[in-house]
């Protein structure tokens, strides 16, 4: 695992997060992450890319990326400089292409213990995420070794192209 520690000011958002509100349809004339990242979350929060800053986390309620199959979510909130998500579950198709772009994704059923500006720290190795304004920490679901190779090469392309550098 390259990168053990993800440290970051917490952003909240409720539950059922869609893709829709991710990154509103009306941006998907583009997949240029740049483009993307300037309107991650606004239709939810329209100053959120003005008051986010990069390293900074997501933390939601259950079932967060549901809706459409869009890869252009997890590209718009990692280009927009979102270090990892947390929530208590996550829709399937969303969870797949938030690792497929290299975005950490962390379940944790006790995610609304955690407050909008709390600062938290995940360690991955361990297994935890720490409340470090609560000094409260929490066990998260294990990411599968596979999953987080993915995470580690900043996603599926660039797995596969170290795979076939023999890396």
């Amino acid at each position: 695992m390259q990168k053990a520690n993800i440290d970051g000011k917490v952003w909240t958002f409720g539950k059922d997060v869609d893709t829709d509100i991710i990154i509103a349809a009306r941006y998907l004339n583009t997949s240029v992450p740049e483009e993307l990242a300037k309107h991650v979350m606004e239709d939810a929060d329209p100053e959120f890319v003005t008051k986010m800053s990069i390293g900074d986390v997501i933390v939601a309620g259950e079932n967060f990326g549901c809706g459409s199959s869009r890869e252009h979510a997890p590209i718009a909130l990692k280009a927009a400089g979102i270090a990892a998500i947390i929530a208590p579950t996550f829709a399937r198709i969303f969870y797949r292409n938030a690792f497929n772009m290299g975005l950490p994704i962390f379940e944790l059923p006790e995610s609304a213990e955690i407050n909008e500006g709390d600062e938290v720290s995940v360690d991955m190795n361990a297994g935890t995420i720490t409340n470090k304004s609560t000094n409260k920490s929490y066990n998260f679901t294990p990411i599968p070794a596979f999953m987080q190779e993915l995470i580690d090469a900043g996603g599926l392309m660039n797995f596969a192209v170290n795979e076939m550098k023999g890396k």
